[in-house]
């Protein structure tokens, strides 16, 4: 089982930015994806952004937040950042971090093997 903490969130004008952060600690696979899906009230959650560990090294985004938010990840490959610039009262939502144990074309969040607890990001216009 892997743990996720989340940290990061918060409130932020229209143009600022957010940096998230989440660690994860247990048993974590040497080829894993991790990343961040979003959920506002009324709306269904969607991928953000992911990160896999190993081979290519693949990321992906959500159109919608490609060219302002960047996903990293530490060298240990245990701790992922969300670095959101240029932020839109459209990207206020629950932001959870995500794991899988392994590469994914998940990006509905049905095959997430734990999730974090979530944070908070509001953007005020």
């Amino acid at each position: 089982q892997v743990q996720l903490v989340e940290s990061g969130g918060g409130l932020v004008q229209a143009g600022g930015s957010l940096r998230l952060s989440c660690a994860a600690s247990g048993r974590i696979f040497s080829i894993n994806t991790m990343g961040w899906y979003r959920q506002a009230p009324g709306k269904q959650r969607e991928l953000v952004a992911d990160i896999t560990s190993g081979g290519s090294g693949r990321i992906r985004y959500a159109d919608s937040v490609k060219g302002r938010f960047t996903i990293s990840r530490d060298n240990a490959k245990t701790t992922v950042y969300l670095q959101m610039n240029s932020l839109k009262p459209e990207d206020t939502a629950a932001y959870y971090c995500a794991y899988y144990p392994t590469w994914t074309l998940d990006d509905k969040g049905e095959n997430v093997a734990s999730w974090g607890q979530g944070t908070q990001v509001t953007v005020s216009s």
